[in-house]
């Protein structure tokens, strides 16, 4: 069996990660994998570039600056939206036609337009479709924060800035179900990465009519190895008792929940619960506002973006603790990470999280969005004595890349009728 993986990037952002790991998890399994990218960033003879570089650059151009004319000039949540109306045709490229199953990850930002995704539906060959945010149930949002239109149709969209009946959303989102409408009968199974995001998606008015199962992203138990405590801080020239991690591709974007991080070290501190001068944060990811930082009320060190498997073990082994503090996750991979190198993760209910954290057993789930209960499970993580290889093996009972990779091979062959 030919398996066709597309994601825009080969190896930004935690899709493209999930994606890169999902092909050679499979191509270790038996499968024939490929990936298709708009931004091949390695030597990977397997992985192939769909179209020029000033093709892609143009068609991830016009696509922001249609939503920053539609939005009256606002630049106001520019990247909290897309649009598709920009892709490539991806239909006559070789590697598609040898295709057995066609597998969609995260294609936005040029990668394919709503026009050239209709064509993939309508060509007859098995689709499976890895959501890893909440774009292909809603209009143009990734994240609805709350919003429930969703599940009834799109329209006076608070993420524009002249919300109306006929606005970007509602314009979208009927475009959006002529697409999935035009799909070939049976060909297109939806995935979900955590029960939250199957839940949310299921609700939807655009694909909650489409079959959605849920299968978790894959971990390398190879690459990601625990490190003795001592030194990994050692290597890392850290002193202090109490480690704290915290990374994501930026920091500071506002979903990643940085304030809270600080309001509940900060409490840690007020309360005397810790010194200052007994906790480090090392903080890996870009920084778009530096200045942030600054609020910190503990010693930090930050690691800037790290794409070293090696290094983030480095990092997780020494840290006690590593925190999410997202408003919102689909899943949670740095929790996974964290668990699979020994470090105790602590992050939000409500969310993708809870389907990888067992309250106090492997990790902590603090109360949504407060800060006081975050500050809580630090706490309890700092002190917990949970032995690392127990918090690894929970990992690689669901989520090590023989366990994913086997549980997509079923569904491929499900719907290709054919054997892996």
């Amino acid at each position: 069996m030919k398996v066709l993986i597309i994601n825009t990037s080969e190896r930004t952002g935690g899709a493209a990660v999930a994606a890169s790991r999902l092909a050679e998890a499979l191509t270790n399994n038996g499968v024939s994998a490929r990936m298709l990218v708009m931004h091949k960033q390695t030597k990977a003879h397997s992985t192939t570039q769909a179209g020029g570089w000033l093709q892609n650059q143009w068609n991830f151009v016009w696509e922001r600056v249609v939503i920053w004319l539609c939005n009256g000039l606002s630049r106001s949540n520019l990247w909290k939206v897309s649009i598709a109306n920009t892709g490539q045709d991806i239909t006559r490229l070789p590697e598609f036609q040898e295709a057995d199953v066609v597998h969609l990850h995260w294609i936005n930002q040029g990668m394919l337009s709503l026009g050239s995704i209709g064509k993939v539906l309508q060509s007859g060959k098995p689709v499976v479709w890895t959501m890893h945010d909440m774009w292909e149930a809603t209009a143009i949002c990734h994240h609805s924060y709350g919003c429930e239109r969703f599940a009834t149709e799109c329209g006076h969209c608070w993420l524009l800035r002249f919300p109306r009946n006929n606005d970007l959303s509602r314009r979208t989102f009927q475009r959006k179900q002529r697409m999935w409408d035009s799909a070939a009968p049976g060909c297109l199974h939806f995935v979900a990465v955590s029960e939250w995001l199957a839940q949310r998606s299921r609700q939807s008015a655009l694909i909650g009519r489409f079959p959605i199962t849920v299968i978790p992203n894959a971990i390398s138990l190879s690459q990601f190895k625990i490190i003795d405590r001592t030194d990994a801080r050692t290597t890392l020239h850290v002193t202090e008792p109490y480690i704290v991690a915290f990374g994501a591709a930026r920091i500071d974007d506002p979903i990643k929940g940085f304030d809270y991080l600080v309001g509940a070290l900060q409490r840690l501190v007020d309360s005397g619960r810790f010194g200052k001068d007994q906790i480090r944060l090392l903080l890996f990811g870009t920084v778009r506002q530096p200045e942030l930082l600054g609020q910190l009320p503990v010693a930090y060190t930050h690691m800037g973006y790290i794409d070293d498997e090696h290094q983030l073990s480095l990092i997780y082994s020494a840290a006690n603790v590593t925190v999410s503090s997202s408003l919102y996750e689909t899943f949670g991979q740095t929790l996974i990470e964290a668990q699979a190198c020994g470090s105790v993760p602590v992050s939000f209910e409500g969310s993708g999280q809870a389907d990888i954290i067992d309250h106090k057993v492997s990790g902590y789930l603090a109360e949504r969005l407060s800060a006081e209960s975050l500050a809580d499970g630090i706490a309890w993580g700092l002190l917990a004595d949970i032995p690392a290889q127990q918090l690894r093996r929970s990992v690689a009972r669901r989520y090590s890349e023989s366990i994913v990779a086997h549980r997509y091979i079923q569904l491929y062959n499900s719907l290709a009728g054919g054997q892996a």
